[in-house]
Order: structure tokens, then sequence, then C-alpha cells
């Protein structure tokens, strides 16, 4: 009886050993072919680099992003496409320079402006979500968009997620604003709004001025001309009020795929709806391969923070959002367990861009921290406008608590994610991105990108080259932003950097700095502290040379008539003019 225990004993390990094999065979093959059931990526807004514990900063509270790190891979030259929002989105969606799709600026104006303006992602761009779609996957985008809305009609919408390969969305088409908080100062077109009410009051003096020259007989002027006059001075006022004075109602919305849920949208309770989201998607989907892009609001001003979190971080309101947005990284990671998907799922966290550090309110910075790196957000060439966090975590696919510090692009997303479902990138337009997974997985040293150029609107203000045999990353800055007050960091006093004019220096020749010995870029180099300073210079511009042979004319998205309010193309939920609702309550949700 004990010889027959022992003999079928022996079976039992035999078969559990074979099973083993088997399965790991499987998983092997699994990971060769890089064919994934799930893609989780998470996007944050304005995110400094330095705010994140796993990047250096020991005072903010970040567990969960830490431990995501930990459990795989951080990069740390990992670089936004543009310095702002919507190109730097745009991007990362097609994983072509924002220059190439006509999402970046020529003006003051770099990014979209209105629910009701008519630019936007081009109908005819391929985003990752496209092309996981077209391979079986489940997609969804829950949060920030800020690619457009509409193009000709109210409900055309051309540039909707749902048109770009999302099969659900839900969350904010617009972004994140001062002026969808009741309390807060306006935000949009501060400078520009003073100068019209100031003329709204010119004219109004005028005409005032005439009534009374009228009825003291000083002037001639007919009755009917002076109310062609109010008239006119009311119609002014009227156009561009009707734009700012309703902007709340305008722009501060959410939409479940195509249709409106709150106009004005409830500030208070948008985090914890943003979160039931996500993880409702991830149940529904479970047994189905999905792309989910969580694109949070966290950390964009006004930091709409629920109470659970406020005062309880080191640094004041901006910290608190920092460790509420870490707490809804948790919650959604803590879902991917749950529904035992850890193991077959990509996870992606990054920020679109540096953190903003003109957003102060007296002496509280409102802003992110971008670390050691010079500058910030709208700073198109100093790393701090550019250089974000970026991490990955695949279980037993990719190695775990690995850094690597090689040039990376949030461009790269789009040909990996594309890669990884099995997919092909669009081989009629150039594709700026490349697949990471051959240097995540370490079966190459070096990152793809020897050039990368950074713009700040539709202008080339600096360049990276990857000199991969001597290990040198050398940046050269054409042209950088005066700061103000001077050397101050930032510009303070008008907000936000600009792009051209009088606002910036152009460098000839251009500041080269050598990032692997100076990533603060402090101490620029010259023909007599660099030797090979002409070889480099010169290598970098035929870069620039050949790198602008591959533009083409597109049109403008973000064009003076693009960005303009037009009340045609408005989203209401209503009758235009009357916009307001709240459905948020109602269960009978469409959802995929």
């Amino acid at each position: 009886m004990g010889l027959r225990n022992r003999k079928l004993h022996m079976v039992q390990c035999e078969t559990a050993r074979i099973l083993t094999t088997t399965k790991r065979l499987v998983d092997q093959n699994h990971a060769a072919t890089n064919i994934l059931l799930e893609h989780l990526l998470i996007l944050a807004d304005d995110l400094g680099i330095g705010d994140i514990g796993c990047y250096g900063n020991n005072t903010i509270r970040t567990p969960n992003i830490d431990r995501l790190a930990k459990e795989g891979i951080k990069l740390t030259q990992h670089i936004a496409a543009a310095p702002l929002c919507t190109p730097s989105r745009a991007a990362f969606l097609t994983g072509r320079y924002p220059i190439r799709s006509g999402m970046d600026s020529t003006s003051d104006f770099r990014v979209i402006q209105w629910n009701g303006g008519s630019g936007g992602l081009p109908p005819n761009e391929t985003t990752f979500a496209k092309i996981l779609q077209k391979q079986g996957y489940i997609t969804g985008l829950i949060g920030k968009w800020h690619q457009g809305i509409n193009c000709e009609s109210r409900n055309d919408h051309c540039h909707h997620p749902l048109n770009h390969g999302f099969d659900y969305f839900y969350g904010m088409p617009f972004s994140l604003m001062n002026d969808c908080h009741i309390t807060k100062p306006p935000e949009k077109a501060r400078a520009l709004r003073s100068e019209l009410w100031l003329l709204t009051q010119i004219l109004s003096l005028a005409v005032l001025t005439l009534v009374v020259g009228k009825l003291a007989g000083l002037v001639s002027f007919s009755w009917k001309i002076m109310i062609c006059f109010a008239w006119f001075d009311f119609l002014f006022f009227m156009s561009w009020f009707s734009m700012y004075g309703f902007t709340r109602y305008w722009d501060c919305i959410m939409m479940r795929n195509h249709e409106i849920t709150e106009q004005p949208m409830v500030l208070e309770r948008t985090a914890s709806t943003f979160l039931k989201e996500a993880v409702s998607f991830i149940k529904r989907n479970k047994h189905r391969p999905f792309l989910l892009f969580v694109s949070l609001l966290h950390v964009h001003t006004p930091l709409i923070t629920t109470e659970r979190f406020l005062g309880k971080s080191r640094h004041g309101l901006y910290g608190d959002n920092v460790e509420e947005m870490d707490w809804m990284v948790g919650r959604i990671l803590e879902a991917i367990s749950t529904e035992d998907l850890k193991n077959t799922t990509l996870i992606y966290f990054a920020s679109d861009h540096g953190g903003l550090l003109e957003a102060q309110e007296g002496k509280a910075q409102m802003g992110g921290w971008n670390g050691i790196y010079k500058g910030g957000k709208a700073m198109g060439g100093w790393e701090g406008g550019i250089r974000v966090p970026g991490i990955f975590r695949w279980p037993g696919v990719l190695p775990t608590d690995i850094v690597i510090d090689e040039p990376t692009s949030l461009m790269d997303i789009f040909p990996t994610v594309a890669h990884l479902a099995g997919g092909t990138v669009p081989q009629d337009r150039i594709i700026d991105g490349r697949d990471l997974m051959p240097l995540l997985q370490g079966r190459v040293q070096h990152s793809e990108h020897e050039f990368m150029f950074h713009y700040c609107g539709v202008h080339l203000h600096a360049v990276r080259w990857h000199q991969k045999d001597s290990g040198a990353i050398w940046k050269a800055h054409y042209v950088t932003p005066k700061f103000s007050p001077e050397g101050a960091g930032a510009c303070y006093r008008i907000g936000i950097c600009p792009c051209f004019g009088e606002g910036v220096t152009h460098h000839d020749p251009p500041l080269l700095f050598d990032l692997s010995q100076d990533p603060s870029e402090n101490n620029p180099l010259s023909p007599g502290t660099e030797p090979l300073f002409d070889t480099i210079i010169s290598r970098i511009e035929r870069a620039v040379e050949g790198h602008r042979r591959t533009l083409t004319p597109v049109p403008q998205q973000l064009s003076l008539y693009n960005i303009l309010w037009k009340p045609w193309l408005q989203p209401c939920c209503g009758t235009f003019p009357f916009c307001w609702c709240d459905k948020e309550d109602d269960s009978a949700h469409n959802t995929v």
C-alpha cells in the first residue's frame, strides 16, 4: 500500500512538473509574441518630475506610484513632445510631433481655447486607440481630452474621442482651469479680458458724454445716432462677455460618450466619479482585451481636492492634490489586482509635461516642482518643461526595480502598444515614436532616439543629440525665454513664458550643454571649454535640416479662426444658450 502511495505521489509530482513547464512555455511564448490582454495608461496633468517620491521627493507621499516603479521600470529621461497640454497629448496619442498634425501654434494661443472652437485633432490622424480597436480591443478614455470636439456643427463630433478610436469616453472634453471654480479669479485670457472691459468702459463713457452733451445743447447729433452708438456699445459688450462671462458653462462640462452629463461640472465629485468609472471599466471588460487611458485632471489648477486630503500634506494645497492623485492611482492598481489582471496588464504612468512654476497664490506655490531641472510648463527647450516621470510595469515580462537613463519620449507609447497588440503603425506618414520593448526588456542597451526636437509652438527652441558611442547627450538651445524678473527661473510677471517675440532670446551660436554631465543646464559650453563644440553644433544643424525636410504643410488646428468661440459649435445640454444639466445621478448609462 505504501509503495502504491509513493508511485501515486511520484505521478502527481511529475504531472505537476509537466503542467508547470507547460505554463512556463506558454507564458514565454506569450511574452515572445508580445500580445497583451490589457493596457492601462495613466497620464497626470502638469505634474512635475520632482513631485514624486521615487524621483527624489521626500516630503510629498506617493507610495502607490513609488511601488509601481519598484515593481517595474523607471525612466529618467522621459521627454514630452511639447510643454503644453494640447500639443503634448496630440503627440502622445499619435506618436508624432504635433507640428506634423497642425496641433502646434504660430501664435500665443497654444492650446485648444474653447469647447466651441473648430480646431482639434484631425480625423485623419491615427491614434493608438484606433490601432488597438482594429485589433479587437475594447478601448476607453476616462478623464481629460483637450483635443477638440466639433468641426462644422454642434453634433458632428469630428474631434471627439469616439471618432479617434475610443469605444467609451467619460470625462472632460476641455481642461480644468480657474474659470471652472466659482471663487477663483478668472484665468482664461485675463489680459485680453481686461483690455476688452477697458474698451467697453471707454465706449460707454463716450456714449454717456454724447447724451449729456445732447441734453445740454452742446452737440447736434440726432437721437437716432445716439441710440446707434449705445446699441453698438451694448453689442460689443455682449459679443465678448457671452464668451468669457459664461466660461464655466461653455467649457467646464462632463460628457459620457456624446452625451453631456454635467453643465457646468460639479467639481467636488469629479475625482470620485473618475475613479468609479475607471474601476467599472476594468470590471466589466476583464474577460476581454482592453485599453484603458486614464487621463487625470490632477494636478492642474485650481487643484480641486476632496476634504479627505485637505491639509494632510506638508506642501499645502498642491501637495494635498498630489497625494490624492497617488491614492487614485493606488485604487486603480488595486482594481487590476482584484480582477486577477496584474500579470497580463502593461501599466504606464507619466505626466503630459512639466509643472507650472508661475502658478502662485500669494506666497503659496500652486504648481509643480521640476526637481533639479531648469524651467517648467510652457517652456519648449528647458528640461523642466519637458522632462517628466515615466514608469512601466508588466510582471513576468519586464524586469523589476530598474532605472533606465536613456532618452525616451511620450510619443514612444504609440508604437509600443501598437506592437504589443499585434497591430502595425501607419506606413503613409512619419512616426516619430519608437517601440520601447527592446529597451525595457534589456535586449538593447540604447534608445533608438538619436535626435529629439524640442518645439515651443511651431518654433524650434532646442535639439537633443544622443551620441551613443560616447555616452554624451548634447543639447543645443536656439531660443530661450526671458525670465521675469531676470534670473527668477520663470516668467512670473506675465504668467507664462512666450515662444517668440520680445519675450525670448535667440542664440547664435546656440547654447550648448552636455546633459550627461550638466542635467540642470547651468554651465553652457563654448569653443574654449569644449574642443568639439563646432563639430557638435554642425552635426546638430545637419539633423535639423534633415528633420525640416520631413515636415509638410498641414491645416493649422490652432489658427485664430479655429480657436475662436463659435456659438453654433458650442456643446449644449438644453436649448442654446440656456445650457444646464446634471444627469450624473441618472443610472441609465450606455456603457461598453
